[in-house]
């Protein structure tokens, strides 16, 4: 029996365009993250994501439209009310957020912040005020090798963000603080979908955060997703980059995090040809009794952390042509067996004010050897993807 797979990819933050309830989530309609990268750079050059018809859902410079796609494209509109990665996430899973996570545009309040400090001894916090984070470790970075407190700050996304300099803090007791304040923030009045470790080193004389070793403490998903129905099965589901934090290792078997969109892609390619070792990254107690089916859900973060929050629009662009080199080498590892999804979670469009998240819809491509090309239109829902998933693996 051949194996059926369903791997999604996610670019993160890659949205298409403005919602039409992005005011009310402090944006503005001229959002387009995709878009707009693409007029920044005078074009990509994204030959595969091109051939498989992401030009063919809008105007991108660049990205030419073709009458022989070979895959099946349109746009997703999100139900649930965020924009944030853990949101999009769960929806691209199944669930639906209907209640939008708490956001703290003045700071943390001060019985929260107090909690923290006393369970987790620190002492004192710096900041608490949302920040962008290259920006607050440059600023504070004397005064926190002076006190030893964490930097403690937020952004227009539901998160409680720690930083610190590991050199000085061992990287062990940021995590550690972090699933403190995550056990603070499981009470349900704070409702904060995401606490993140920010580690950082001063690197020739300058705080530079370490991408690999940030991990991210999510709330769990209220109900079950796409991803535990086959768990519960017996199947594997193999996380790469962020995929257990943000899912709270919940509908996981095997996971393996990355410092890089690179690394993420190549681990990818591995997942797909079987070279992969699953025995080293497989979670304990996990019994694998039907290996027919398979889910390789992948999340590359690199667009939205490196470039989309730090408004580098050249940057994103440079990101998304190195994502398409490499889908030379996974398309023809997808057989027809296979479905490649490809979408986002949210945007980041670097070139309008601010530096956060931005109210978009996403592209959405579908990809399998011998799958009828068409176009799809738009679609309401992320969680589209979770029911076509289900029935790509005939669940």
């Amino acid at each position: 029996m051949n194996k059926k797979r369903a791997i999604i990819i996610v670019i993160d933050s890659m949205g298409c365009g403005a919602m039409s309830d992005c005011a009310e989530f402090g944006d503005i309609p001229k959002c387009n993250t995709l878009k707009n990268v693409c007029k920044y750079n005078n074009g990509l050059k994204v030959p595969n994501l091109e051939k498989m018809g992401l030009g063919n859902i809008g105007e991108y410079e660049g990205i030419q439209k073709t009458n022989s796609p070979i895959a099946q494209y349109g746009i997703l509109t999100e139900k649930s009310k965020g924009k944030d990665t853990t949101t999009g996430h769960w929806e691209i899973a199944g669930h639906v957020s209907e209640k939008p996570f708490a956001t703290f545009p003045n700071g943390f309040p001060e019985e929260l912040i107090s909690k923290f400090i006393q369970k987790t001894g620190c002492k004192g916090i710096l900041a608490n005020i949302p920040a962008s984070g290259t920006a607050i470790i440059e600023k504070l970075n004397d005064e926190h090798h002076k006190t030893k407190f964490p930097i403690v700050y937020t952004s227009a996304d539901s998160v409680f963000q720690i930083a610190l300099d590991t050199d000085l803090i061992p990287l062990e007791t940021l995590y550690e603080w972090c699933k403190i304040a995550r056990q603070i923030l499981d009470d349900e009045k704070y409702n904060v979908a995401r606490v993140i470790a920010r580690p950082y080193k001063i690197i020739d004389g300058k705080p530079t955060r370490i991408s690999k070793d940030r991990r991210d403490y999510s709330m769990a998903p209220p109900e079950k997703t796409v991803l535990d129905k086959f768990k519960d099965k017996g199947c594997k589901v193999i996380g790469i980059g962020k995929i257990e934090d943000i899912f709270s290792k919940a509908g996981i078997t095997h996971a393996i995090h990355t410092g890089s969109n690179k690394e993420g892609l190549e681990l990818t390619i591995k997942a797909l040809d079987g070279t992969l070792n699953l025995d080293e990254i497989q979670y304990s107690n996990i019994n694998i009794t039907d290996d027919s089916k398979e889910i390789i859900f992948t999340n590359l973060v690199d667009t939205d952390m490196l470039f989309g929050h730090r408004n580098d629009a050249k940057g994103y662009g440079k990101a998304i042509e190195e994502i398409d080199t490499y889908l030379s080498k996974i398309l023809p590892l997808i057989n027809k067996d296979d479905l490649l999804i490809i979408t986002a979670d949210h945007g980041c469009d670097p070139t309008v004010p601010g530096t956060d998240h931005t109210r978009e819809q996403v592209p959405v491509l579908y990809y399998s050897k011998g799958i009828i090309p068409k176009d799809l239109g738009v679609t309401l829902g992320f969680d589209s993807i979770a029911q076509q998933v289900e029935n790509w693996l005939n669940f």
